[in-house]
């Protein structure tokens, strides 16, 4: 059965090598989902941490009126920042996750870059730095297990699918958004959902295709945010 298998997922590598897509953009549409939830409420400011070359901030751009990215990698920045450059409610800073000023976001997000941070303290500082209603939205990576498995099997098989419908050309390098700095996780998913659980009462978190999980937190609405749905129900029942 290896030499079998080991032969196929070395054809399979090969294919997708010319054919590449990100696995994080399957997921955009699902997050830019999540920011009209937040705009819908009112919410209006945006931080993505470790936005690479700017793909998903140009996207929350449309959604949103006050979009923030951070990176490290310069070659990122530098891309990221030409990439919006005609884009005015936009911002690529040269910054790290630890280098964040204490102001409150409606909608933070992290794509395949939790895993490159400590976990625990992470959450919880972006629990603090998310405003009241706001949303702390995760697409992330985790260390494969048994428990992985039939989802890695369907997403093997359907990653080369997509790569052809995406690009039916054959590429001679990988895309730049595919370029930046990788490191393996090393938290598994269930490791990952104990202290995420833990440390955010009330998120929600799923297992997803292409090596990926999802969890969004919504912040618990402040005092006047609670008040509010009573006091248009007894606005309704004076003018009715």
């Amino acid at each position: 059965m290896a030499q079998l298998t080991s032969p196929v997922l070395q054809a399979l590598g090969r294919f997708n090598d010319r054919h590449p897509w990100s696995h994080n953009d399957a997921y955009s549409g699902w997050i830019v989902y999540q920011a009209r939830r937040v705009h819908f409420r009112g919410g209006s400011r945006a931080l993505d941490v470790g936005c690479g070359t700017g793909h998903l901030v140009e996207r929350l751009s449309r959604e949103l009126s006050d979009v923030r990215g951070i990176e490290p990698d310069p070659a990122s920045v530098e891309a990221a920042r030409y990439n919006t450059r005609e884009l005015r409610n936009v911002v690529i800073s040269r910054s790290t996750w630890a280098e964040v000023r204490d102001t409150p976001y409606d909608l933070i997000t992290f794509v395949a870059v939790l895993h490159h941070l400590p976990l625990q303290e992470t959450l919880r500082r972006a629990s603090l730095l998310v405003a009241p209603g706001g949303r702390l939205v995760i697409v992330g990576v985790a260390r494969e297990t048994a428990r992985d498995i039939p989802l890695s099997l369907i997403s093997t098989l359907l990653n080369p699918l997509v790569g052809l419908a995406l690009h039916p050309r054959p590429a001679v390098r990988l895309p730049a958004h595919m370029r930046s700095p990788i490191q393996p996780p090393t938290e598994t998913y269930a490791e990952v959902k104990a202290v995420a659980r833990r440390v955010l009462p009330g998120i929600t978190l799923r297992r997803s295709l292409f090596w990926r999980y999802t969890a969004v937190w919504t912040a618990p609405p402040s005092s006047s945010q609670v008040r509010r749905p009573v006091f248009r129900s007894r606005l309704r029942r004076a003018t009715g």
